[in-house]
């Protein structure tokens, strides 16, 4: 199988039985997207759910959260991982929000990264999900699948998986093939022990046709 067709093959997967994928972070707006993803490193989506409510509540806004001590916004968010450092990057993120962009969150990658705990992954995330644009965040599980399957071939860094990603991804498409290979990995194709026999996909995964092999 060429790589050109596993990805026409995974596409018409997806756009049938995924077409409406999306963020399970819960948000109303993009500087929620924002505090969301950041607080989703290394944490899952469920957890983030939790806490963001009442830290939305009572920062709604770059300006009300920049006015806020690292103190006070740990007690909304000391319940995911590393609590420490992102009430610290909240801060500075909402500061310098306020301080360079008036509050509005940029819908330039480069620009995004100049903000506080902002890297690469989640300002590729907020110009996908909330500026549609043409651009890949690779988290564990995109860099996983992307690998597995076969859509990458040795790929030593996220930024690799999402150069040759974005290459062999439609432009229109790469917003939603981003849920696709996210949700993927969360619920199928899963860290440890993949769930294959319920896979979709097998017929066109790397992975799949190595274990086959060995029954």
């Amino acid at each position: 199988m060429t790589t050109k067709e596993r990805y026409t093959r995974l596409i018409e997967y997806f756009e049938k039985e995924r077409p409406d994928a999306q963020s399970e972070l819960n948000y109303e707006d993009p500087f929620q997207l924002l505090v969301a993803v950041i607080l989703s490193a290394q944490c899952t989506d469920k957890r983030v759910n939790m806490v963001t409510p009442a830290l939305f509540k009572a920062y709604p806004d770059a300006r009300a959260m920049a006015t806020a001590s690292v103190e006070d916004i740990y007690e909304y968010i000391k319940s995911v991982s590393y609590p420490n450092n992102k009430s610290k990057h909240l801060s500075g993120m909402s500061k310098k929000l306020v301080s360079d962009f008036d509050g509005v969150v940029p819908d330039d990658v480069e620009k995004l990264q100049t903000l506080p705990g902002v890297g690469r992954k989640t300002a590729n995330v907020v110009a996908a999900v909330i500026f549609n644009q043409s651009v890949m965040p690779v988290d564990t599980h995109v860099f996983r699948v992307s690998e597995r399957i076969g859509l990458t071939t040795k790929s030593k860094t996220p930024l690799q998986t999402e150069l040759t990603l974005e290459k062999h991804i439609p432009a229109d498409k790469i917003p939603v093939a981003h849920h696709w290979l996210i949700l993927h990995g969360r619920y199928v194709c899963t860290a440890r022990s993949p769930h294959c026999a319920e896979c979709g996909i097998s017929a066109i995964c790397r992975y799949y046709k190595t274990i086959e092999k060995t029954h």
